[in-house]
């Protein structure tokens, strides 16, 4: 079963990678607040944009370790590290559609928020760990008795004034990104939570019928 979750967590990854990399090249109808900073820096200071999503990643795992490590398992250093891998390897590869900055673009843009939708409702899914932001964010909540939507909130708008101050594209998207992605996100992740136990409940009654 454990190979199931670590195939589901993996191909969750590479689609969530996927998704970012297509609003990348959208960017200019705006991105998601993180990745607003990590191409901000990416133009000012250098480095790829996979680059810091990693650095940032391993950042938000550190503090999360000395807040509370509950929310940080193997899985969630391997999402910042594949993450950021995956962007750079699909913006290296050159393959997905340009910006042609016409109303083809927010057709674009939008698959790329469904596919992240998608692929992070998977890699959560799977159990082995949720990603560095959403480890962070749980773990101030937890600390500071915040709700998880205010840490969200004031976390997202702190991230999104850096990225606006040094540069980072932000537009309408920006904006409405979070209410496209969050329902996909929540569907597609219980469709596989819900998939995952009915394995385990399939495999636990042939391992009691062979005993």
């Amino acid at each position: 079963m454990i190979y199931a979750r670590i195939l589901l967590f993996l191909i969750g990854n590479i689609v969530f990678s996927l998704g970012i990399s297509v609003t990348i090249n959208m960017q200019h109808l705006g991105i998601h607040p993180w990745d607003v900073l990590n191409v901000g820096l990416f133009e000012k200071v250098g480095l790829t944009i996979g680059s810091w999503n990693v650095i940032f990643g391993i950042l938000l795992i550190t503090v999360s370790l000395i807040l509370d490590r509950t929310y940080v398992k193997i899985g969630t250093l391997f999402n910042a590290i594949l993450v950021g891998s995956f962007v750079d390897l699909y913006l290296w590869l050159d393959f997905l559609p340009k910006a042609t900055h016409s109303w083809t673009d927010i057709i674009i843009i939008i698959i790329g928020i469904v596919i992240m939708g998608i692929g992070g409702g998977m890699y959560n899914a799977a159990g082995v760990g949720s990603g560095p932001r959403d480890g962070f964010m749980l773990s101030i909540s937890d600390k500071t008795g915040m709700s998880i939507g205010k840490v969200r909130i004031v976390t997202e708008t702190s991230i999104l004034l850096i990225g606006l101050l040094i540069g980072g594209p932000v537009f309408v998207f920006t904006f409405i990104f979070t209410f496209i992605q969050s329902p996909i996100f929540q569907f597609v992740y219980l469709k596989f939570v819900n998939m995952l136990k009915r394995m385990e409940v399939k495999m636990n009654t042939e391992k009691s019928g062979a005993i």
